[in-house]
């Protein structure tokens, strides 16, 4: 329920958004098993793993997840068949085995293998805020937040929404860790990782490291420019804060995470709920102070 790392989007236009009516479009592509012959399988399903319920909305906020199944089917098994396979032909026919019927083989291979792999569930989630224009990814790459952006603009048949951060905040990073003004409630941390502008150009991380010492700013006089950088917010959470406003390896303090320890174990729907809740509001704060904070509704 709490996430760990955040790609921010911002709604371009209101969306007014039914819990019901989405999950009735959800299930319409709701997560099914892989079959015999499926190498992967992908559907949302329920974001609190109790219940039918495709959506959880809770204070204005609405939480789903996409959870995807893949076959693992080793390469090196189906090499390692397919070797074995060729080797008796051609000991057999006393002919090698052309390329053409080497890829044959292959896929009866893997057509053979496929019902017999063990399967490897993962899960993504997110949460729209239609109140707040915003939607955000509990992921830490591109790839893996647009898979799923993508899924349920599909399911939706529209979404929205463009990268809240639409520039390099390299600039900004850089000036906290020259010194200039912070804003209200962030502190350094001890990473980061430095980058020179040049093609191909140096990188530098360093991490337990004062962001202070004169190692750090020899760098940054030679022209290397803040891609990383660690920082606390309102002692509330820490992260791993990039370029591109994509937020890693977050952790909310134990202050925050013990609110709902007076919740009766076994209410775990209602602690659900409630950790939800905190979590996703402290999140969309988070967001608003770091739009100030780089001036992201000025953006073009």
């Amino acid at each position: 329920m709490w996430f760990k790392n955040l790609k921010i989007y911002s709604l371009t236009q209101s969306l007014d958004i039914n819990p019901e009516d989405l999950h009735d479009q959800l299930s319409q592509a709701a997560f099914r098993p892989c079959g015999n012959q499926d190498i992967a399988s992908m559907g949302w399903t329920s974001p609190l793993k109790q219940g039918a319920s495709l959506v959880h909305a809770a204070d204005g906020r609405i939480l789903l997840c996409l959870k995807k199944q893949e076959r693992i089917l080793p390469g090196a098994v189906v090499a390692a068949e397919l070797e074995e396979r060729v080797e008796k032909i051609e000991r057999d026919t006393g002919a090698p085995v052309g390329k053409k019927a080497k890829q044959e083989l292959k896929q009866e291979i893997t057509h053979q293998l496929l019902p017999k792999a063990f399967t490897r569930d993962s899960y993504t989630f997110g949460f729209i805020s239609a109140k707040d224009n915003l939607v955000v990814v509990d992921a830490s790459a591109d790839g893996k937040a647009e898979v799923f952006l993508a899924h349920l603009r599909k399911t939706m048949g529209s979404l929205p929404v463009v990268p809240l951060c639409r520039r390099s905040l390299s600039p900004d990073l850089t000036n906290w860790l020259k010194g200039e003004a912070m804003p209200t409630g962030f502190s350094l941390l001890e990473e980061a990782e430095l980058k020179s502008p040049n093609e191909d150009g140096a990188i530098i991380r360093c991490k337990n490291q004062p962001l202070d010492a004169e190692e750090i700013q020899l760098h940054l006089q030679s022209g290397k420019l803040v891609q990383k950088i660690a920082l606390e917010w309102d002692e509330r959470m820490t992260a791993l804060l990039q370029e591109d406003l994509t937020v890693k390896r977050l952790k909310f303090s134990d202050v925050l995470r013990e609110q709902n320890e007076d919740i009766p174990k076994d209410q775990q729907l209602a602690r659900l709920d409630a950790d939800f809740c905190l979590m996703s509001a402290e999140v969309v704060k988070l967001v608003e102070v770091l739009d100030q904070a780089f001036g992201l509704a000025e953006q073009n």
